[in-house]
């Protein structure tokens, strides 16, 4: 089978695609024929040895994907050759045959077609359990989604009105704003690129909270970064909670003391570890998303699609931030 494969540190022009041996289902495992991947950020890091987990290589990228169950191994039950389903290994993914967990993948629903599926779990299930689980986010309160057009981004902006909230999009040009208020945000501004001084920051503050309303926003969902943290948590309401989701821009340094005047929580979000140390939350969750999506509250936004062996250009374009919503890697029959 096709495999692309990260043989060293490096960008994604490192990649290769060649042929490996095909999986066999060990105890407990399907495997799964690959029909799309989803592409994430976290896949521009790990190739380069720049994520929190650095597989052994050869290793292919890819921590999501649908596909067919074609094998099913010894002590499986539930799950059967012919079943659609979506897993999440975390990385090597961009195959054409997966052995995983049997216990790890979700049957799709009907009338989902792959790309959907495979660009589904991971940005929607971390900004739903960042909002619903670590924000504890509720009706009627204001959320400001730094980021709004990325894969977390929209994802937050959808989910942000599916539960009821007033959502505020800022991204870094007037094509991804718009993008997010397509996506349901009910206002939204552009935000300065590269590095920002003290006074560009204050203005940025000021500018935060006047979308957000007279008091400023109830929860900050931060998938940025960089010189836009300090901005926000300026902006912040009192009692407000602040959800670190990812660092494109850099790692912040946040200053403390504005925590504490105005009583704001800053709260860590981890999707990838709290399904592996509460998959029922998890289940319970996924069950959620489906039933958003059934009712059309959420629609993965697919913005481009790569054939396998073009899927260094997927991460590419990804890395690049010059895509807006989902890119998905497929494979043809």
């Amino acid at each position: 089978m096709r495999a692309v494969l990260s043989k060293a540190p490096g960008g994604p022009e490192t990649l290769v695609v060649e042929e490996v041996l095909d999986p066999r289902p060990q105890k407990g495992e399907v495997v799964i024929e690959v029909k799309a991947i989803g592409v994430n950020f976290p896949d521009t890091l790990i190739i380069e040895d720049k994520y929190q987990f650095k597989p052994q290589r050869p290793f292919s990228p890819g921590g999501e994907v649908a596909g067919i169950v074609e094998a099913v191994g010894e002590g499986v039950k539930g799950i059967f050759k012919g079943d659609r389903v979506i897993a999440v290994p975390g990385w090597g993914g961009m195959v054409e045959r997966l052995a995983v967990p049997a216990a790890s993948v979700i049957k799709i629903p009907d009338g989902m077609d792959f790309q959907t599926a495979a660009a589904l779990i991971m940005t929607y299930g971390t900004s739903y359990y960042a909002l619903k689980d670590r924000a504890q986010l509720k009706a009627g309160e204001s959320l400001l989604v730094l980021g709004a057009a990325g894969g977390v981004g929209v994802a937050a902006v959808e989910l942000g009105k599916a539960m009821g909230a007033h959502v505020i999009a800022a991204a870094s040009t007037n094509d991804k704003v718009q993008f997010a208020l397509e996506a349901g945000a009910d206002n939204g501004l552009i935000y300065p690129t590269g590095p920002m001084d003290k006074a560009a920051q204050k203005e940025l503050s000021g500018e935060l909270k006047l979308a957000s309303g007279r008091d400023g926003p109830d929860v900050v969902y931060d998938g940025v970064g960089g010189d836009y943290c300090e901005p926000a948590l300026r902006a912040m309401d009192w009692n407000g909670r602040y959800l670190v989701v990812g660092f494109p821009a850099g790692i912040p340094s946040l200053p403390l003391n504005l925590t504490l005047l105005k009583s704001v929580s800053v709260i860590g979000v981890f999707w990838g570890a709290a399904v592996a140390r509460d998959p029922s939350i998890h289940a319970a969750n996924m069950a959620d998303l489906f039933k958003f999506w059934s009712e059309g509250k959420i629609k993965p936004r697919i913005s481009r699609t790569f054939p396998l062996e073009r899927a260094h250009e997927a991460i590419q374009a990804l890395g690049d931030r010059s895509v807006m919503g989902k890119v998905v890697v497929t494979i043809e029959d």
